[in-house]
């Protein structure tokens, strides 16, 4: 079957929910072998849900996916408009994680990315002259170096809402700091231009993304945990409605069942990000080259019609070398 990418684009908040839906009417769900994707316009997930959609589509479900933001999307899942989301990260979602899930309209399937974290991000070469910890920022020389700025992605984003608080409360001795908010490519940018510059810079990383891969970057210790325990240690969960869970367990255990390192989702956000490559191109490539992966991933899953689904899927996208 054929996967309609994008059903439309939305970067509105909650109260456009409603219109935006109806304007897309072929989200409609027509019977239980539809599965609709939610996919906010971060690149990670844009490939995640592109090989899922792949390996649906070649076990004979129809896949839909829509761009919506993730404030959208949590809307849309408590009213049953759409089925999966693969892109909760936590703890930066936590608000409207936990809020669903105090509504008892979603199912949790657990983690899908293993060794994703946030942090403050500085170049190697900052970090190597002595700035190893956000604690550090009340050190007067390191502040001016730093021009007591952080850059960081847009407002309203879960990264932004945790920079603001942490500004709020001046934990750090950020009360009197700046932040410059724009966007992922805006905010990358200033990083790579003072990198080019050897010019100091701190900013909002995340891993994974392809600025590891790019970048000679380091992580600043955060002994407050503003980003989270661990060291910024993140989730990022795949969830489904709980209408879904009930209605769909074929499908919900492949969807369970797919995960991947930090590095994999780094090395795929590269290749669609960076080398600006189709989302299905470079996830069918990862698929061709880890074929044991996607088996791992169809374990006890079937085609829609109850046939094994690991020879389906090599059937159809060829992921073993004949």
């Amino acid at each position: 079957m054929t996967c309609s990418r994008w059903v439309s684009a939305a970067t509105a908040s909650g109260f456009l929910l409603s219109s935006m839906l109806l304007s897309a009417p072929s989200l409609a769900q027509d019977n239980a072998e539809t599965v609709r994707f939610a996919v906010p316009a971060w690149p990670g997930v844009t490939v995640k849900t592109a090989l899922t959609a792949q390996l649906l589509e070649a076990l004979g479900y129809e896949v839909r996916q829509q761009e919506l933001g993730s404030t959208i999307t949590y809307e849309a899942m408590n009213q049953g408009e759409i089925d999966a989301f693969m892109a909760a990260w936590l703890p930066a979602q936590n608000g409207m994680y936990e809020t669903a899930m105090a509504r008892d309209t979603i199912v949790d399937l657990g983690n899908n990315v293993d060794g994703a974290r946030l942090g403050f991000a500085v170049p190697t070469y900052v970090y190597d002259a002595g700035l190893t910890s956000a604690a550090q920022f009340a050190n007067e020389a390191f502040a001016e170096r730093l021009d007591q700025t952080i850059y960081s992605i847009e407002v309203g984003s879960g990264m932004s809402d945790l920079l603001n608080a942490a500004v709020d409360d001046d934990v750090y001795g950020l009360g009197d700091w700046k932040l410059s908010e724009t966007s992922t490519p805006g905010m990358l940018s200033a990083a790579a231009d003072a990198i080019n510059r050897d010019e100091w810079i701190v900013f909002a990383g995340w891993t994974p993304h392809w600025m590891n891969i790019e970048y000679d970057i380091r992580y600043l210790d955060d002994p407050e945990n503003i980003w989270g325990e661990s060291g910024g240690r993140s989730d990022v969960k795949t969830l489904v409605t709980r209408d879904f869970y009930a209605a769909n367990p074929n499908a919900t255990r492949l969807l369970d069942q797919i995960a991947f390192s930090a590095e994999d989702q780094s090395a795929m956000i590269y290749g669609f990000s960076y080398e600006e490559r189709e989302p299905e191109q470079v996830a069918l490539e990862w698929m061709r080259d880890n074929p044991e992966r996607v088996q791992a991933f169809l374990e006890g899953v079937t085609t829609t019609e109850g046939s094994a689904a690991w020879e389906a899927v090599n059937t159809q996208l060829k992921l073993e070398a004949e």
